[in-house]
């Protein structure tokens, strides 16, 4: 068994972002709303679910940075407020573990090496299988349906 970590994003990339007025959020590509359903906003920096009525962030955010052909950016929920998220060594978080995920899982170089779809209930299982490739050195996750990104593993 290869044991992982869970990280979020981290809560002082985002501090100053509700602060914004329109033209700073539009400068940014931002958007500030109101969560109307649960689970509905999956915060990326407390690996959350938003409650109903609180204020959140979707704003594009650069969530691989690599010089390979992968790198990436799309949309992630911020809540107002969220901490970072502090998981154990192979905790996974509930915000997770209802959802149809996708899992990209990518070598030292930032190449994608392995792909593959898993609900989250089995997303413990799929992650040690996907580690016991020893090429692997991180994997992100995001959702399936949507393609929005979540947060990156990494082996502990």
């Amino acid at each position: 068994m290869t044991n992982f970590q869970i990280k979020s994003l981290n809560a002082e990339e985002f501090s100053n972002i509700f602060e914004l007025d329109q033209s700073g959020l539009q400068k940014i590509g931002a958007i500030k709303m109101t969560v109307d359903k649960k689970p509905g906003f999956p915060c990326r920096v407390s690996l959350e679910d938003a409650e109903l009525g609180e204020e959140v962030m979707l704003l594009p955010y650069q969530h691989h940075k690599t010089q390979a052909p992968y790198q990436s950016t799309g949309p992630v929920f911020v809540r107002k407020n969220a901490k970072t998220a502090g998981l154990r060594i192979n905790e996974i978080p509930k915000m997770l573990q209802h959802r149809l995920l996708s899992l990209r899982a990518y070598d030292r170089n930032g190449m994608m090496k392995e792909s593959s779809v898993a609900e989250g209930h089995t997303l413990k299982d799929a992650l040690e299988k996907i580690f016991s490739n020893p090429d692997i050195r991180y994997i992100h996750i995001h959702n399936a349906k949507a393609g929005c990104y979540n947060c990156e593993v990494v082996k502990a």
